[in-house]
């Protein structure tokens, strides 16, 4: 089966295709709000429907939260399951947008037209590349090229509380040969990229108690121990003078880069002094010894991301406090294992509290870094297809972030999974003003036609 007419398909069908994603855009399906329930209820409908229309077999499954959307469809060949959410996120500060986010609508900018609303790009308009490269398979084709399972969560954005209990009780018929998952980017408006190093994450929150009251400082200053005199020099010994963490045992996991998957990165041609100038910075701060694409793809953090302590209002006070706080991230890669990080974590913080201190910890997660096996051919057949139809050779690339979902086929369903977005660092998702470049959503859909064709092992 050729891809040729799939992708003039594709193109002669983009406008009908950027309606239908209206339409999907226009229902409010903000998961963590449980006034908008029956709106992600519409939302699952919606898809179930669509599905049907170009041939799948299509349910709604409940959950405890909100539902799943499940789809069988092709035969023979392969068997790949394509994985993305229907939930978005919330729209505040609503002010900020220049119009309802959910009346969704093309418009025109400096770089090309756009998909202005929630969930263009994170993740309604990526879910629909893929079902609309399906809709023109079976449009020229009349059927599927293989076996496709598709698999749509309502919970993405709330924490997917129902994701993995559904998962361990669906898990043989949701296994395939390979997931594929559109929650991603390229790496810029003409590199397309499959991730391929996710990043865990472990957070921890620790709370320093010294006095059983907040004190007068001229009272007790100097004599009694300060909470945030010691909490600070935990924070400050976390890092040594080249960036490296401090934490026993933090690197044990930590394997070097793959020399060809170094070379890769090298050769986009990633301006680090660019990326920290947008944000007013200009030195990489973390390991001395690695690029800054290392740092942020493939080498493990820990930062600091709040501080509380005193008195922090308006004006002076001259209190020693009783307590002080940190919350403290630690992302993740490779082998490194979070739960055995947050007991060295806990244990070395310890052993730095002087004398009259005590400390308390809160665990706000723990989730292993996804490694993706590169050995498998599907990985390389993927690559080629992207290549074709950007102006740059594809490329893998890490992941700064942390997308649960892969590590969980892997644990779940012993599968990897490719990561291939469409998705670009301007998108705004989560805030005002989301989009979607229309370029994205038309060549992304002819990258999932490609991939098909190339995934194709029967053909």
């Amino acid at each position: 089966m050729s891809v040729d007419p799939v992708l003039s398909q594709i193109d002669d069908d983009l406008l009908p295709a950027t309606e239908r994603l209206k339409e999907l855009l226009r229902i409010p399906s903000i998961s963590t709000d449980p006034a908008y329930k029956n709106d992600c209820e519409t939302a699952a409908d919606w898809l179930v429907a669509d599905l049907a229309s170009i041939g799948f077999t299509a349910e709604k499954r409940a959950t405890t939260g909100h539902p799943m959307v499940v789809a069988h469809g092709g035969e023979g060949g392969p068997h790949v399951l394509f994985y993305g959410h229907y939930d978005v996120q919330p729209v505040d500060p609503l002010d900020l947008w220049d119009r309802d986010p959910f009346d969704p609508v093309l418009e025109d900018t400096e770089k090309g037209q756009v998909i202005r609303g929630r969930g263009t790009s994170d993740d309604k308009g990526q879910l629909m590349t893929f079902v609309e490269a399906c809709r023109a398979w079976t449009a020229v084709h009349g059927k599927l090229p293989f076996r496709i399972t598709i698999f749509f969560e309502g919970e993405e954005e709330s924490g997917s509380p129902s994701l993995i209990p559904f998962m361990k009780e669906n898990a043989e018929e949701l296994k395939a040969d390979v997931a594929l998952i559109c929650d991603t980017g390229l790496f810029d408006s003409d590199t397309p990229a499959i991730t391929t190093m996710l990043r865990g994450l472990l957070g921890e929150e620790i709370i320093v108690t010294g006095p059983d009251k907040d004190l007068h400082s001229g009272m007790y200053g100097g004599a009694a121990m300060n909470p945030i005199r010691v909490l600070s020099n935990i924070i400050a010994s976390l890092h040594d003078e080249n960036g490296r963490v401090t934490v026993p045992g933090f690197y044990e996991g930590v394997d070097e880069l793959d020399p060809a998957v170094k070379a890769q990165w090298e050769a986009l041609g990633f301006d680090a002094k660019g990326f920290l100038g947008a944000v007013d910075l200009s030195h990489p701060a973390g390991e001395q010894d690695r690029s800054a694409l290392e740092m942020i793809w493939s080498r493990p953090t820990c930062e600091v991301n709040g501080i509380t302590g005193g008195y922090t209002g308006d004006g002076f006070k001259t209190v020693l406090p009783s307590q002080a706080r940190a919350k403290i991230s630690f992302r993740l890669v490779g082998k490194q294992d979070p739960h055995a990080i947050r007991e060295n974590f806990r244990a070395y913080v310890r052993a730095m509290l002087p004398p009259d201190c005590k400390v308390a910890f809160l665990s706000h997660g723990a989730a292993p870094a996804s490694v993706m096996a590169l050995d498998n051919p599907a990985f390389e057949r993927a690559r080629g297809a992207l290549s074709d139809e950007w102006p740059r050779e594809a490329a893998y690339v890490g992941s700064g972030g942390s997308i649960p979902i892969a590590g969980y086929f892997k644990t779940i369903l012993d599968m990897d999974a490719l990561l291939i977005g469409f998705g670009l660092d301007d998108d705004a998702i989560h805030s005002p003003n989301e989009k979607y470049d229309l370029r994205s959503f038309h060549k992304g859909t002819r990258s999932w036609a490609r991939v098909l064709a190339a995934l194709n092992t029967s053909a």
